[in-house]
């Protein structure tokens, strides 16, 4: 009888300890590991450089708005960016396999690893020197046709989603995928990044205010967001207090029920 106990006494802390508290689920805590408030507002963001399969909406004006209809085969609104984000998978400059876009009049113009700044002024250089005069006033605008990325694990909403903006940090693209459940890893959540050379996978502790100096705080097209489950999930133990009472209470009367059945046999 006394091992009995001293298994259940056992039992019960293992559970008790596996409860998922405040520190799991929190983000952004003060660990220590800021020294003061100003690194807080240094965020690291490095321009994106494109990469093979991105797609490209490149915009072209002129004073004469006739010469430009064969740059601009797409119309978008903001009413309709996902009709809109359809139409520029077919319509839209993709870049192939050797980092090369098909543009009209100018031919392939290569891209690989360019930043989007960069593009405007290449495109904008060889439409002066092929096809407008001086004069024209040109003006290019080159953007990503959306931010697409993937975000799988221990998530509310796992799926391939994309965003119509510059800039999307970690935070909100998991929120768009209905955030990471209490019953995921929040200080190790991996980043699969891609890069000519192939695939890389890092790290970010998003329960660490440093995670927004981290380089994989912002969001790249591509990038594949998995989060782990915790390990206290494997135990099987509750998330809330409550809910690991009611198992360990499962688990005691069960035990004890066995424990005379085979006693009295």
């Amino acid at each position: 009888m006394k091992r009995l106990i001293l298994f259940i006494c056992t039992l019960i802390s293992v559970f008790f300890s596996s409860c998922i508290t405040n520190k799991d689920v929190v983000y952004f805590q003060d660990k220590g590991t800021v020294l003061n408030d100003s690194l807080l507002l240094k965020e690291t963001s490095k321009p994106y450089r494109v990469q093979v399969n991105d797609i490209l909406s490149i915009n072209v004006k002129a004073l004469d708005n006739e010469l430009t209809k064969i740059f601009n085969p797409v119309e978008t609104t903001n009413s309709n960016a996902s009709q809109g984000g359809a139409q520029l998978y077919f319509n839209g400059f993709t870049v192939d396999l050797h980092g090369n876009i098909k543009f009209p009049i100018l031919g392939e113009i290569n891209v690989l690893g360019f930043t989007v700044e960069q593009i405007e002024e290449k495109v904008k250089s060889e439409l002066l020197k092929q096809y407008f005069k001086d004069t024209a006033e040109l003006f290019v605008t080159v953007k990503l046709a959306g931010l697409r990325y993937t975000v799988t694990g221990e998530v509310n909403g796992s799926g391939v989603f994309t965003l119509f903006q510059d800039r999307v940090n970690i935070i909100e693209a998991l929120a768009n995928a209905g955030d990471i459940k209490n019953t995921g890893d929040r200080t190790d959540v991996m980043v699969i990044r891609q890069y000519p050379q192939g695939q890389k996978i890092h790290h970010i502790d998003l329960t660490d205010l440093v995670a927004m100096q981290s380089p994989y705080y912002y969001i790249q097209p591509n990038d594949m967001i998995f989060v782990k489950p915790l390990k206290r999930k494997a135990l099987g133990a509750g998330e809330t207090f409550t809910q690991t009472l009611t198992t360990v209470a499962s688990i005691f009367a069960i035990i004890v029920s066995t424990y005379f059945l085979t006693k009295n046999l």
